[in-house]
């Protein structure tokens, strides 16, 4: 038999939820960070109207930490810590932003407008800004973890709709492997259809003059699973960065994720390279069925030639990828693919 009510209109034994132990410690932790941050945020706006400061400048951001940013003006330039204005609801490292210099601490003032950004979803789902103004993204693949057709081509449907370069590097192709010839065969596929790709090897340092000559064109980001030799391949090209090597779990041959911010580095001979953390693929809930036939590139001469205009491109008559499939100017592998990105689409 349920109680009497309180004033409010909750049953006795009802009107409180017990709080665990855990939960609270996030409560306070969650309410401390806020804390901190409208802190910290009031520190930079104090900086500016105490007339303390240097005269504004252009920078650029080398790494965003949680409230704060560091700045660089040269390649050769110690870095700078900032905070943020408070109107300034996004900053990541790679923005060319106006700042103003002080001791210990500047400001940044503004963010000028970006060529690129590059976003990927958070633990809900919503996009989050990881790096400005790249020019070239490093899809790295290696024997080790398993490469798989459908991950790379998910990279590459994301890479083709921000508009960026991508550039397919195999790495550990000095490593004995059941997957190694797997490797080699994907190297060959993405080739043939025109995609950049580079064969290499950190330990040995095979192929890594040609990634070095072709950094040097670019602002350019590694991505790919852990494991795969990130943190060793930014090493043999920009020793300076010193990024740390994750051993692959030998548990589950998944990587552990080594580096926790993304950082920019100058490379020696020219270019500049954004260690990004955690990206092991993009997310395409943002993409419809349209932006994701369009990341692939080999479709392009075709869509828009079916018989209807809401052709599934499965079974649908008159459909002009699958008489483009039959007639071999598409390959099953990257169709399929296609078809499953679609399909997770709904659970992306």
């Amino acid at each position: 038999m349920l109680g009497p009510t309180d004033s409010t209109g909750n049953q006795e034994g009802m009107a409180k939820r017990k709080i665990t132990d855990q939960q609270q410690r996030r409560i306070r932790r969650k309410h401390s960070t806020s804390i901190d941050s409208a802190g910290k945020r009031q520190r930079g706006e104090k900086l500016l109207q105490s007339g303390e400061l240097g005269p504004e400048q252009t920078g650029l951001v080398s790494t965003r930490y949680s409230n704060q940013v560091d700045v660089v003006t040269s390649p050769t330039s110690a870095p700078e810590r900032c905070y943020l204005r408070s109107n300034l609801e996004s900053v990541v490292t790679g923005d060319n932003i106006i700042w103003r210099p002080g001791k210990p601490y500047g400001v940044v003032c503004a963010v000028q407008p970006r060529k690129t950004l590059l976003d990927r979803p958070d633990s809900r789902g919503k996009l989050r800004p990881v790096a400005a103004n790249i020019d070239l993204i490093v899809v790295v693949i290696a024997p080790e973890p398993r490469p798989h057709a459908n991950l790379i081509d998910r990279y590459l449907v994301a890479i083709e709709h921000h508009g960026i370069k991508p550039l397919l590097l195999f790495n550990k192709t000095d490593l004995s492997s059941e997957n190694t010839q797997l490797s080699k065969d994907f190297a060959r596929i993405y080739a043939q259809l025109g995609y950049d790709v580079i064969d290499a090897s950190a330990q040995s340092k095979h192929g890594i003059e040609q990634l070095t000559a072709t950094l040097q064109q670019y602002t350019s980001v590694f991505v790919g699973q852990s494991g795969v030799g990130k943190s060793s391949l930014i090493n043999a090209i920009c020793p300076a960065a010193e990024a740390a090597i994750g051993s692959l779990s030998e548990a589950h041959s998944k990587g552990r994720h080594t580096t926790t911010t993304a950082n920019l580095f100058f490379l020696p001979g020219g270019g500049q390279l954004i260690d990004s953390p955690g990206i092991r693929e993009f997310g395409l809930i943002h993409l419809d069925e349209d932006d994701i036939a369009q990341g692939f590139i080999e479709f392009r001469p075709f869509l828009g030639h079916c018989k209807f205009r809401d052709c599934r491109h499965k079974n649908d008559p008159g459909c002009a990828l699958q008489s483009a499939l039959q007639a071999g100017k598409i390959s099953p592998q990257r169709m399929q693919s296609y078809q499953l990105i679609k399909l997770s689409l709904t659970s992306d």
